[in-house]
Parts: structure tokens; C-alpha cells; sequence
């Protein structure tokens, strides 16, 4: 019987990790674990990699860490990395406002993956981007900024979309095939070590 490699994905939202679980089930035995990380600010490969070195001081590695963007092109990039904050403020409703001046609705989601496998290794980093547009709430709204994000080809929100199909083009779903890549040409080492598993932000 195969064992799998015993890792945590620093994360306490149950939808990022049935997500990431989902696509990483041949590789991880993925947990998530309670880390009380600074919120950084810079550019998003930047956050990441601290972000994943930070952690690692915290946790036995391997160990996984996400940053997550939605970028407006008419706000050149914004609100990007700091997305979490203008919803908690604003709300869907108010995101959409942010546009109202501009013709140019489309946008980008994207998702940094920072993975770190054994101590003292440094952060490898993956990067996964689906274009779209920024449109009115549509969907259930329990999953951040999913219902006013309708990604190009599609005529649904991400909140709108079934996971088996979200889950094939997400800016998540597009990080973590990256990971997978990376996982197929390195093979990681296999362990039965255990983690404590706990839940963390956002």
C-alpha cells in the first residue's frame, strides 16, 4: 500500500483545502495546520516566499502556503494581493463600484503557491492565472470573491461553476498543476511522520 507524503497547507478556509485536497490526493496526505503568519505587503511572488519561510519556522516541512490575487486591469492590478481587505470593506457590491468609472471590466484571479519540502530548502514557487471578468454577484456567496469573478469562455462565476469544473481552470486549480509538475519531475520522498492539524486565515 502506497503512503503518501504527510503535509500541511497553511490555510484555515475549508474551500481552499477541498480544493487543493482534491487535485494534490495522488501526491499529499494534506492536512491544514493553525500558523499565525505576519500579513505581508510587495509584490505577490515576494509575499510568498516569505510567507513560505516564515512558516517553516513554525512547521516541520513539507508545508505548502497561498497567496491569492484579484487584479483589476483597469486599476493596474489592484486591488491584487490585498483583495481579502477591499471585500471585508466594500463587498461584492462595493468591488464592482470600484469599476463603475471604467469600460474595461476584465480581470485576472491569480494564485502563488509557495512549497517548501524539507527544512533549510528554499521556497519553490508556482504561479497560476485565469483571466476574466469582474460582473454583478451571482452564486452562493460563502466563498470570498467568487460571485462577481465569470472567467473568459464561461458564462457562469467561479460561484456558479461546479468544483469538478472550477477545480480544471481556477487560478488554483492552474498553481497546483504547476505543483503536480514539479511533484512528477522530483518525486518527492515519501514519510508516515504525522502533523498536528488545526485551521488558520483567511
Amino acid at each position: 500500500m502506497q503512503h503518501l507524503t504527510k503535509a500541511v497547507f497553511v490555510t484555515g478556509n475549508a474551500n481552499k483545502l477541498k480544493e487543493a485536497k482534491a487535485i494534490l490526493a495522488p501526491y499529499f496526505d494534506l492536512e491544514s495546520q493553525n500558523v499565525d503568519l505576519p500579513e505581508l505587503q510587495g509584490e505577490p511572488e515576494e509575499i510568498i516566499k516569505e510567507k513560505a519561510l516564515i512558516a517553516a519556522k513554525k512547521i516541520q516541512p513539507p508545508l505548502l502556503v497561498e497567496d491569492t490575487s484579484l487584479c483589476f486591469n483597469a486599476l493596474g492590478g489592484l486591488p491584487g494581493p490585498y483583495i481579502k481587505w477591499f471585500l471585508d470593506k466594500l463587498g461584492h457590491e462595493g468591488l464592482n463600484k470600484m469599476l463603475a468609472g471604467f469600460d474595461d471590466k476584465t480581470a485576472y484571479a491569480q494564485c502563488i503557491f509557495g512549497y517548501i519540502e524539507k527544512e533549510g530548502a528554499e521556497p519553490q514557487i508556482f504561479v497560476g492565472r485565469t483571466p476574466g471578468q469582474i460582473v454583478p454577484a451571482r452564486g452562493e456567496k460563502n466563498f470570498g470573491w467568487d460571485p462577481i469573478f465569470q472567467p473568459d469562455g464561461y458564462d457562469k462565476t467561479y460561484a456558479e461553476l461546479d468544483a469538478s469544473i472550477k477545480n480544471t481552470m481556477s487560478h488554483r486549480a492552474r498553481a497546483l498543476q504547476e505543483l503536480v509538475k514539479y511533484f512528477e519531475a522530483h518525486k518527492p520522498t515519501t514519510t508516515e511522520s504525522t502533523t498536528e492539524s488545526a485551521e488558520n486565515k483567511q
